[in-house]
């Protein structure tokens, strides 16, 4: 089927024809995407702002009940969708229902209450003076939508990443004009159906792919937009950071991430490997927070690498289909070549492969082995850039301070983890990281906890409540009494 734009509440055949959408598993076609042109991008975001100032005016629960419905025709087709998530991005199936298509519903659902949009702030005396006489003044904070929102997502989790856009910015009376990342932008127009059946008025929400950067351009550079919300490489991040700036637009940037799990000489090893690990097979090591720079102690380090290549090695990989896939393809051959040339460079650069290193044996499929590279050195381009697949780098370090000093040696600080059975000393280390956020012992996330980067990782903040506050400006209303 052609896939159609949708674009001021009408579903429009795209300028510049389709392009096909390749399953990363089979190579073979999933479905046609619409090629937009730029004007058709601008006029997305002119139906966006024509329809913001109804939107922005209708009742926090009127918003709240729409999100509910769209969250509830999302469950109704997980299985569909997530079928359809599972051929555009190679996901396993399991993978595909839970945090794939769950995620994006429970992210529907979390927006769809009502939060307070307004907090009264202490009253001031002021004494007399040139601004007038002696008064108590009464102040109220009110949290008032940015305005248009262009929301660039991701290629990795297209559900969950654009769920965690458009359902707060939504919640908060913006406007948004989604663009996807190009090699799986189908799930998104099945989220705008959802929508669009749940009752999303004309314009307010807007979807438009292409391959072309003049897309992506058109939609962060359109006069129309007044916030621009990223996630994606952080060379792009730059790029759009530069448009926003010239033009004073809001912006929320996730960007990469190199994580740093720190092990120490009292981790309980198995937990560590079992986290450790899932950068081998979550999304096949394509997601920023995953944790591929592991910095261990030496007196664990030679058992803790000897552990992770055991694990490296029993991963079961092929089809995401099979129930018994554990790690999928990468999202494309050219993806593929990239991670394998840095696996390459690895081998230049010193280090030893204990884990992979090979392409498997299998006919069709970008699929890349998960691989283990040991004793490298935090100088190593392979310890310093974001890899974005299913490679895990080891360094040694001797004390704490040691292993502080290599985790902060990266221009990236998204996501650190630390391991330690001395549970002050991992909080103390915890803080002393510089990462916008730190597990302890765990990879699991708390998705009320704000999450967002340090450094080249990104700018602001968003998750939970914290979403919401990204999506609003914050309006001063001041009066005597």
């Amino acid at each position: 089927m052609n896939e159609r734009l949708f674009i001021g509440g009408e579903w429009a055949e795209p300028d510049l024809g389709h392009y096909p959408v390749t399953d990363p598993a089979t190579e073979e076609t999933v479905g046609l995407a619409p090629e937009a042109s730029p004007e058709q991008v601008r006029a997305a975001c002119a139906a966006a702002r024509e329809a913001f100032g109804s939107w922005s005016r209708t009742r926090p629960g009127e918003r709240a009940a729409l999100l509910g419905r769209a969250a509830e025709i999302i469950r109704a087709r997980l299985v569909p969708y997530a079928d359809l998530a599972r051929a555009e991005t190679g996901a396993t199936t399991a993978t595909a229902r839970a945090l794939q298509v769950g995620v994006a519903a429970a992210r529907f659902r979390r927006y769809a209450r009502e939060e307070p949009a307004e907090w009264p702030v202490p009253p001031q005396v002021n004494e007399a003076g040139p601004m007038g006489g002696a008064a108590v003044v009464s102040a109220l904070a009110v949290r008032q939508p940015v305005g248009v929102v262009t929301c660039v997502t991701s290629y990795n989790n297209p559900w969950a990443n654009s769920a965690g856009k458009i359902a707060p910015a939504l919640a908060m009376g913006n406007t948004v004009v989604v663009k996807p990342a190009p090699q799986d932008p189908l799930c998104v127009y099945r989220m705008a159906e959802a929508l669009e059946e749940a009752g999303v008025p004309r314009g307010v929400l807007n979807v438009v792919s292409g391959r072309a950067t003049a897309v992506g351009e058109a939609a962060v550079a359109s006069p129309d937009v007044d916030m621009v919300s990223f996630t994606g490489s952080t060379a792009v991040g730059r790029r759009i950071a530069e448009v926003c700036g010239r033009h004073m637009k809001r912006q929320l940037m996730e960007l990469g991430g190199k994580g740093a799990a720190l092990v120490f000489a009292d981790a309980d090893l198995s937990s560590a490997v079992a986290g450790i690990g899932t950068t081998f097979s979550f999304y096949s090591g394509q997601i920023c927070t995953a944790p591929t720079r592991v910095l261990a102690q030496r007196p664990v380090y030679d058992r803790l690498v000897e552990q992770l290549a055991a694990y490296a090695d029993r991963l079961t990989i092929g089809d995401p289909r099979d129930p018994a896939t554990v790690v999928g393809p990468l999202i494309s051959a050219e993806h593929r070549a990239r991670v394998e040339s840095y696996v390459e460079l690895g081998r230049k650069e010193g280090a030893v492969v204990a884990a992979g290193g090979a392409r498997p044996a299998l006919e069709k499929g970008f699929y890349v082995s998960p691989t283990l590279l040991a004793d490298c050195t935090s100088d190593m381009r392979v310890a310093r850039e974001e890899i974005f697949g299913p490679v895990v780098c080891v360094i040694p370090f001797d004390d704490e301070d040691e292993g502080v000093a290599l985790a902060g040696d990266c221009d990236y600080g998204l996501v650190d983890y630390v391991w330690s059975a001395d549970v002050p000393r991992a909080f103390r280390v915890a803080r002393r990281l510089r990462a916008g956020g730190v597990g302890i012992n765990t990879v699991a996330r708390n998705m009320e906890a704000p999450f967002g980067g340090f450094g080249q990782s990104g700018v602001g903040r968003d998750v939970g409540v914290y979403a919401l506050h990204a999506y609003s400006e914050v309006q001063a209303i001041v009066w005597p009494g």
